[in-house]
């Protein structure tokens, strides 16, 4: 009986180690940024770690350059490179945590 809840006080350990190391995590997504490109650099977006686009950056050359629609394309491009990157980022946080496995709504 006793080695019953031995296992128990096992296994409430290993969930407060995961759970600090999710917050862990948390707070490095939280403080980590990706930045996204698009016409080699001329449309550049930062996104945080949570997928927050934080900023739009477009250089003078391709504002002088480009019409409405060629420019609209170019930022849609960035911001989508800029959200992949943070989503890649996370997973492989992530996986850092739970060891690979596929555990849906922890982050």
């Amino acid at each position: 009986m006793s080695g019953s809840f031995g296992e128990m006080g096992n296994l409430l350990k290993q969930a407060q180690k995961m759970q600090k190391a999710m917050d862990d995590a948390r707070k490095e997504l939280a403080e980590s940024r990706v930045e996204g490109t698009a016409g080699g650099g001329a449309v550049t977006v930062i996104v945080d770690g949570d997928g927050q686009v934080e900023a739009v950056n477009i250089t003078d050359e391709a504002l002088a350059d480009s019409n409405r629609e060629i420019l609209e394309g170019l930022v849609l491009a960035a911001v989508r490179d800029g959200l992949a990157k943070s989503a890649r980022l996370r997973d492989e946080r992530l996986a850092k945590v739970t060891g690979g496995l596929n555990l849906p709504g922890l982050m």
